[in-house]
């Protein structure tokens, strides 16, 4: 099957795109603001710190999407709730009001009933978040998996942190260096494939790994008694008789284990042979659910692609691994920068990921090239992305808010072929929708600035971006209209005049750039520089240096 990589809201893509049992493993990361002040949960209708809440707010808001899923939850038309889940949200409702956290707990509720609904019998799910909202969050899980048949299986800790963790400024409280991850499967008949660890063992090789063979062969002592009685294994064996219930193993293979010096022999007849268990192939114990093995992604990482909620391959590597074989089919919901597709890629897994925001979209096809080459596109199915002037358009009137910004930011990092930077403030831009930047000297930078208009654009519009040009002191402004400039806006993008590099030549000041020039696949020709690492390519880095990447 070909993988599926969707933009949009994840909730529309699984309930038009994902069939009934077709998925192996899900793995969802959502998004959550542990920062805010989590005393506010209680009383949080109106009254947060808009500040230090703001990335939580701006995801999940008590808003007409959050009343109709509510709505939803209660009427369950669909049965895809037990009715334990349904009692729990009106009881949640009755505690926390129609707040924030709320919102976020009935948008996290229809999403999971759906991710149930698609996972095969021997489906698993991993539920990535952290301890500012676990506890709301395995309630709703144990309604839809324990209330469907379904059972709870871990709760694994991740030790993302180490050092004070993020707490070094309180004055009371510990500091938080953990994730927590619930597993949870649609049956009994899961399939599971736990691996051994020897990051996880060390303790136990110092404790138990302390005698040396005389070929200088590190070992541990195991007994060799039979667990239960067993009248063909109770054998004299060179002198030392069997244990009460019998050896462990026959005469033949006793004989064999003794002829490759596995067996040690104590020099008192009287005490039981054991046998040797070397070091060198040793394989560690099996994994718990305390993963303090793992690094979090620091500043330095060779994999670290500057998205700031990136997950260590490692991780997800041991998720993948032990819930799923070869050719099974791999989904994450929030994609993110796309950790999970990618692992899921190098273990030849079959994936379907979904985001609703295009700068991981266009990141996520960015790292799969980097890391396997544009071969590896070939076999992604895009989907949802604007592919005519219908679908531009669409994208560009949407009402819900949280898509109020993809128009602009499809636009800009597919004309920017990805090398833009989009400007996330809220409120005023100063008429900067994004900016990327082009090479003057060996220390120096100028700033390209980018404006997106989905609406009736004039002549002002490109007077307007010519101002912002001379007042940040850019070298060169793009203006990227959803409908064909006027004459006049042509003649003012003229009379703009040009930019002069001391490297790259001639370029206009200021150029018109329309939604079909996009679409027909029309990206910025002028050298800037990009803005993202690339990630590793088939386990070696790129190194890139600028000027070379100028070209």
């Amino acid at each position: 099957m070909k993988n599926q990589l969707f933009y949009g809201d994840n909730l529309d893509t699984i309930r038009k795109y994902i069939k009934d049992e077709s998925v192996d493993l899900c793995y969802i990361d959502p998004p959550f603001n542990s920062k805010r002040n989590y005393n506010q949960i209680y009383n949080n209708i109106g009254t947060e710190d808009k500040a230090q809440a703001q990335a939580f707010v701006d995801t999940w808001t008590w808003d007409i999407n959050a009343e109709l899923g509510l709505m939803e939850i209660l009427a369950n038309e669909k049965g895809l709730l037990s009715r334990q889940t349904v009692k729990l949200i009106m009881g949640l409702q009755e505690v926390l009001g129609k707040g924030t956290l709320l919102a976020y707990i009935i948008s996290m509720t229809l999403r999971i009933a759906e991710i149930h609904r698609v996972l095969k019998p021997t489906g698993s799910f991993y539920l990535h978040c952290d301890p500012t909202a676990s506890h709301y969050l395995k309630l709703v899980l144990d309604g839809i998996f324990c209330g469907n048949g379904g059972e709870f299986q871990s709760e694994i800790v991740w030790k993302r942190k180490s050092g004070r963790g993020e707490s070094n400024y309180q004055s009371i409280g510990f500091g938080q260096q953990n994730d927590i991850i619930f597993m949870y499967t649609k049956s009994t008949t899961a399939y599971f494939n736990n691996e051994n660890s020897l990051e996880n063992a060390q303790n136990y090789i110092e404790e138990r790994f302390k005698y040396v063979d005389e070929n200088g062969k590190r070992y541990m002592r195991s007994p060799l008694n039979s667990p239960s009685f067993r009248e063909n294994l109770r054998y004299e064996y060179k002198g030392h008789q069997p244990p009460a219930k019998g050896w462990a193993v026959g005469r033949e293979l006793m004989e064999k284990m003794d002829s490759e010096g596995r067996l040690y022999f104590p020099p008192n007849k009287s005490q039981k042979i054991y046998r040797k268990i070397f070091l060198d192939e040793y394989k560690g114990q099996p994994i718990q659910n305390l993963w303090y093995d793992i690094p979090f992604i620091n500043p330095m990482a060779k994999e670290r692609l500057g998205y700031p909620t990136q997950k260590p391959e490692a991780l997800l590597e041991r998720i993948i691994k032990a819930s799923s074989k070869e050719g099974d089919v791999i989904f994450d919901a929030y994609c993110g920068c796309g950790t999970t597709v990618a692992v899921a890629e190098k273990l030849k897994r079959n994936w379907i990921g979904c985001d609703i925001t295009y700068q991981s979209v266009s990141l996520i096809l960015k790292r799969l090239e980097d890391t396997y080459g544009k071969t590896c596109l070939d076999n992604v199915i895009l989907n949802g992305v604007p592919r005519d002037m219908a679908s531009a358009r669409a994208l560009a009137n949407k009402q819900d808010d949280r898509l109020r910004k993809e128009f602009e930011k499809w636009a800009l990092l597919t004309y920017s072929n990805n090398r833009a930077i989009i400007n996330e403030k809220k409120g005023a831009d100063k008429g900067i929708d994004g900016i990327a930047f082009i090479l003057e000297s060996a220390e120096k930078t100028r700033e390209i600035i980018f404006s997106v208009k989905s609406g009736k654009v004039g002549v002002a519009q490109v007077r307007d971006l010519r101002g912002v040009i001379e007042r940040e002191n850019a070298a060169i402004g793009v203006l990227i209209t959803l409908e064909e400039p006027t004459s006049e806006m042509l003649k003012e993008c003229k009379m703009a005049g040009v930019y002069e590099n001391p490297f790259f030549g001639t370029f206009n000041k200021l150029e018109c750039v329309t939604i079909q020039d996009v679409l027909d696949g029309k990206i910025i020709k002028l050298p800037s520089l990009a803005v993202l690492k690339a990630a590793q390519y088939k386990g070696k880095t790129i190194e890139t240096n600028l000027f070379e990447k100028l070209e």
